[in-house]
């Protein structure tokens, strides 16, 4: 089975890597595309095997599945060079364009196709993200393969279209949101005497062992929270310090701001 992956960018190029470092497709059955020289270049340096080509039309058409990963912008120009090679019978298409709602990419297609939109995080590349998957005239066969594709990236969910936004201020946007909190612990870690480059590794490895720990046991955080915060101890003082400057408001605003 042939995956094109139209738009070999940030995202397009996290999937393809991420879909070669967990085995689920061979670099040979990958066919990925760029828009310059310099594109095409990157995608042979980092992905060897992989057939890179500037022509969207001969990647869509000789592709079982095509992942339209380019900006949302250019998703109009793009379904109209590659539409009189696709062949709905066979093929079926996933778009990562963040906004580009299933209907309007029927509308652009102009035909019945199998539809996906999927929203994931760049966590992909490195087998841990979160994708949000919907689709359009699928059947249970095709949605499941794509379900298993990106589950392979780390975990994926398949819901209704409308929780899209939600995921992906959640999930997507919650990528920086954690990223921001590293680095502000990281920055108070060197207040308190560390090196930065010791900080950064110790709040790092805080951070996923503290996912972890939740994944692994299934509890609540409030339950593993209790854990460690004693009567009078200097954790709860620490929680209390946070919440006082409004950290669960600031988490919860940033995540509607995002929505």
């Amino acid at each position: 089975m042939k995956l094109a992956i139209i738009g070999t960018g940030n995202m397009g190029g996290a999937i393809a890597r991420g879909l070669i470092a967990a085995g689920t497709w061979q670099a040979t059955n990958l066919i990925c595309t760029a828009k310059s020289d310099e594109g095409l270049e990157r995608i042979q340096s980092t992905l060897p095997g992989v057939e890179a080509t500037k022509d969207n039309r001969q990647a869509a058409a000789g592709a079982d599945i095509i992942l339209l990963a380019v900006k949302p912008w250019l998703i109009a120009e793009v379904i109209e060079e590659i539409r009189s090679t696709l062949d709905m019978e066979r093929q079926l298409i996933i778009s990562v364009a963040a906004g580009i709602s299933l209907e309007e990419l029927a509308r652009l297609l102009d035909t019945d196709f199998s539809l996906f939109r999927a929203i994931p995080n760049t966590a992909v590349e490195v087998l841990d993200g979160v994708t949000f998957i919907c689709q359009q005239n699928a059947t249970e066969e095709q949605t499941a393969l794509v379900h298993k594709l990106f589950t392979s990236l780390g975990y994926a969910v398949v819901t209704d279209e409308q929780h899209l936004a939600a995921g992906t201020a959640l999930a997507s946007c919650g990528i920086a949101f954690a990223m921001r909190y590293i680095r502000a612990a990281m920055e108070g870690g060197v207040e308190l005497g560390f090196r930065p480059e010791e900080a950064a590794r110790i709040v790092e490895h805080t951070v996923h062992g503290a996912a972890s720990l939740l994944l692994q046991s299934g509890m609540h955080p409030e339950v593993a929270i209790d854990k460690v915060t004693t009567a009078g101890g200097i954790t709860i003082k620490g929680l209390n310090a946070m919440e006082r400057s409004g950290f669960t408001a600031a988490v919860i605003d940033g995540l509607k701001a995002s929505h």
